[in-house]
């Protein structure tokens, strides 16, 4: 049981950390009404392990942070990761490519009003929702299912030590 705790801390420290260091590298692309946040695509790993549920959560709160985002979007960016995390482990048994769903939708239903209300930026909220989405699905639906199926026959040797 303790190497099993030990093993859940590990992953989501590690993919906080992941997380992190994608945002940051690719903070050009991260931020903004037109993003294609390419941290995303680990929210696929919720099919994986339930510690990548904190670890996205965690690295995007650190991302956002180090990203220089203001208080709203750090807390509701990623409360919108969390959401999705959330969904994506509850979708684990279902269908590969229902897992991007959760976080597509929740990040497209809630950045746009982060964008509008914590930095002002007079886009429609609508036309808003249509870029969020669109790099969502870039990252979590396409690059997501991209990690999914190169990760998926090695999931015992990376997941389940």
């Amino acid at each position: 049981m303790r190497n099993k705790n030990i093993q859940l801390i590990v992953q989501g420290g590690l993919i906080a950390a992941l997380y992190v260091v994608l945002t940051y590298v690719f903070a050009p692309f991260s931020f903004s009404e037109i993003q294609v946040r390419i941290s995303e695509a680990l929210t696929i790993l919720p099919v994986f392990t339930p510690a990548a549920i904190p670890g996205l959560f965690i690295g995007c709160l650190i991302g956002n942070t180090l990203g220089g985002a203001v208080l709203p979007d750090i807390i509701f960016g990623s409360i919108a990761t969390l959401l999705g995390a959330i969904g994506t482990r509850a979708l684990r048994n279902a269908h590969p490519f229902l897992a991007p769903v959760p976080p597509i939708l929740a990040n497209t239903i809630i950045v746009p009003f982060v964008l509008r209300y914590a930095y002002g930026i007079p886009a429609p909220i609508p036309f808003m929702m249509l870029t969020v989405g669109v790099g969502e699905v870039i990252s979590c639906g396409v690059l997501g299912l991209v990690l999914y199926y190169a990760l998926r026959s090695r999931r015992k040797a990376i997941f389940e030590q």
